[in-house]
């Protein structure tokens, strides 16, 4: 089967997400704001590319080439042409296999990483306002409404952990744009 440009660009970003999600675990521990802020421009370091190139493959206005994805293998310590392959975060079901810990984290899709990214520069910006305003969302969000007891004989409502709001709210949400 042949792969067309459009897919390996795909495969390569996906891959590339990787490799900085792994630059992660490896560089630390317990990640916090604190810390986070100046990996990515490490993680560029190590690539030996310009930390506002590499925010425009993030980005998507720019692509992994042939030479680059060469060169990300082999500053990375993985074997050619495994930024051609998909690794972990494929467009194949979810259902068949669940996420690892290691990849639980990560976003996605387009959509996932526009909102983490939206979130991360709102929370950059300001971070005690971001924390405030993020925790009383999430828990209106997520905190189940009052119901009434009960009635006499009947059967107790089952305990609501909060999965089926979750999975409502993300139903009803629409991607932020149009797929292609």
């Amino acid at each position: 089967m042949t792969t067309g440009p459009r897919d390996v660009a795909q495969i390569r970003l996906d891959n590339a997400l990787i490799l900085f999600d792994e630059f992660v675990h490896a560089t630390i521990k317990h990640p916090d704001a604190a810390t986070l802020r100046g990996l990515e421009g490490r993680f560029a370091e190590r690539l030996q590319i310009q930390p506002s190139y590499w925010s425009q493959i993030k980005g998507r206005s720019r692509q992994i080439g042939e030479r680059l994805a060469r060169q990300f293998e082999q500053l990375c310590r993985k074997p050619s042409g495994w930024m051609d392959e998909p690794h972990g975060t494929s467009a194949a079901p979810r259902a068949a296999a669940p996420p690892d810990d290691s990849q639980r984290n990560v976003p996605q899709d387009d959509d996932e990483r526009f909102i983490v990214g939206l979130v991360l520069t709102y929370y950059r910006r300001h971070p005690q306002r971001a924390r405030t305003r993020l925790l009383d969302l999430l828990s209106e969000v997520l905190t189940p409404a009052p119901s009434a007891p009960p009635a006499k004989g009947a059967a107790a409502p089952p305990a609501d952990d909060g999965h089926d709001l979750w999975s409502k709210t993300q139903a009803a949400v629409k991607p932020l744009k149009p797929k292609r």
